[in-house]
């Protein structure tokens, strides 16, 4: 007997809209999400993904319309009334208490205990090894948040869901920072979820993802849903056209480069932490003006611990050896603005601790780190004209989104954005010599990806070395000169500009060679 659409559909938004001032971040959304299925929500950044999923959640209240689960009509005021309602959410920046156990994390807030009943710590335990091992989520219990991988943080993540008994599962960029094989087994995860009858919306940039783990998908614009398809009826291509209203390069062109002089040089060097765990070990490789040289590996392997050598972040206690330079001078002891005074550029992987301070408006943000440029100043003070007509200037040249007459401070925008506005900021760089370009487009969409990697090949084009470290590999094979596979804090393979070249025409092989030398 066929189950009629109330049962089969777990979730149903009709109508929804959300408004902030002027803005509509949402509009007249209308969704049916089956149960027992895994849901995709795809979109460019800005186009209301986060603002759609915070009001399924309860962490905004629609403006207008209604939400209904198991064809009750709701209307949330706080995530607890979704909890109590079966729905979590996995949030991009994980929430969790570093000094706690995975434990303590996932019963936090349902601890169940009373003055005269504490927590029982290892019934919990029991519980959540349980429910881990059915799930494939393997984590000690017992371990220390701050002593786990990111890949473990998001387990512990899930398994909060999952402790609470959560019926739909609302995961946003669940693999924006996870190795592929952390990935692969995300998706086994999923898969399993799906096959016990929970339900997952899933929101992601990465329409490879989608293709292989979804059974439909939502594609919004501009706040709107634009196409809702069973996953298996469209191709890449398609998704990325919704996603735009274009055209999209999946893969940038990439005319032939013509390197210079080298520009940085690292010779034989050694970190080793205040803990006395070697981090790198006799690494050497160098970039020349105009190529991009691309540091291929699973995260954890030495890229953090090369970043802070080359920005002057090292802690008082670490072991540096060997040599670093940029057009032979050398950055021995030089802070990070010792190192950009001489023509250096940093995108760093986490821009909320590195890059940008997301209480101050965006034009604050485009010129930290520039802020003594000349162009910027008037007399003892700040050129306001100055900063705006820039502001301006890179918001149209990088598309940069958000409500310019209320000039919001950076957290109103989303990850995407905020993103292009450190590349902006520091491709854009008077005197640029090297860039360093440490994951530059995790968590953005593929409309965003296209525009930065050309961004990225026309600072190639006039002269600049560009170092890129990335755990995609796709990004790595379409944009590098060479590529160098780090492996336990060395290079352990270097491909060279021909054998980059012929890659590229067959590129599914040639990832599956270079992951041959980075795991």
């Amino acid at each position: 007997m066929k189950r009629s659409a109330e049962e089969t559909n777990i979730l149903s938004l009709s109508g929804v809209s959300k408004q902030f001032g002027e803005l509509w971040a949402n509009k007249d959304i209308s969704l049916e999400i089956s149960s027992g299925s895994i849901h995709a929500i795809v979109g460019e950044n800005g186009a209301g993904k986060s603002t759609l999923t915070k009001m399924i959640y309860g962490l905004l209240t629609p403006t207008s319309g209604s939400i209904s689960v198991r064809g009750q009509s709701v209307r949330f005021t706080s995530p607890r009334q979704a909890i109590t309602a079966g729905i979590g959410m996995v949030h991009q920046h994980f929430m969790l208490i570093p000094d706690l156990t995975a434990t303590e994390n996932i019963v936090l807030g349902d601890e169940g205990s009373t003055l005269f009943a504490p927590l029982k710590k290892k019934e919990a335990a029991r519980r959540i090894q349980s429910i881990a091992e059915n799930h494939g989520l393997v984590i000690d219990p017992g371990a220390l948040i701050s002593e786990l991988s990111v890949g473990e943080e998001q387990r512990v993540e899930i398994l909060k869901l999952l402790y609470r008994e959560a019926e739909i599962l609302i995961l946003d960029e669940p693999t924006a920072v996870l190795t592929p094989s952390e990935t692969e087994q995300l998706f086994t995860t999923l898969k399993s979820l799906r096959k016990e009858g929970k339900t997952v919306i899933l929101i992601t940039h990465k329409l490879d993802e989608v293709l292989s783990v979804s059974d439909m998908v939502s594609v919004m614009r501009r706040g709107r849903i634009v196409a809702t398809e069973p996953t298996g009826s469209v191709t890449k291509s398609d998704l990325a056209h919704l996603m735009v209203g274009r055209n999209v390069l999946l893969r940038v062109e990439n005319p032939p480069e013509e390197p210079g002089e080298v520009v940085l040089k690292v010779s034989h060097a050694g970190f080793m932490d205040v803990k006395g765990r070697q981090r790198l070990n006799n690494l050497s490789f160098e970039v020349k003006a105009g190529e991009i040289y691309g540091i291929a590996g699973v995260e954890g392997n030495g890229q953090n611990e090369l970043l802070t050598l080359l920005w002057g972040m090292a802690e008082p206690g670490c072991m540096i050896s060997g040599s670093v330079t940029v057009n032979n001078i050398p950055l021995g002891d030089r802070n990070s603005a010792e190192v950009a005074s001489i023509g250096v550029s940093l995108v760093p992987e986490d821009r909320l601790k590195h890059a940008v301070i997301s209480d101050f408006p965006v034009d604050n943000n485009l010129i930290f780190g520039r802020h003594r440029e000349k162009k910027f100043h008037r007399f003892a003070g700040f050129n306001a004209k100055a900063v705006m007509d820039y502001t301006n200037t890179m918001v149209d040249q990088y598309d940069i989104r958000y409500d310019m007459q209320s000039n919001p401070p950076l957290s109103n925008l989303s990850g995407g954005n905020q993103q292009k506005i450190v590349l902006a900021r520091e491709i854009d760089r008077p005197g640029l010599k090297l860039l360093i370009l440490a994951q530059p487009t995790r968590g953005v969409d593929i409309g965003a990806i296209e525009m930065i990697h050309k961004k990225i090949i026309e600072a190639r084009d006039k002269g600049v070395a560009i170092l890129l470290i990335s755990a995609e590999l796709d990004e790595i094979i379409s944009l590098s000169s060479r590529i160098g596979c780090m492996y336990k804090g060395s290079i352990r393979h270097e491909f060279s500009m021909e054998e980059v070249r012929k890659g590229r025409s067959c590129a599914q092989d040639f990832e599956k060679e270079v992951g041959m030398f980075i795991t």
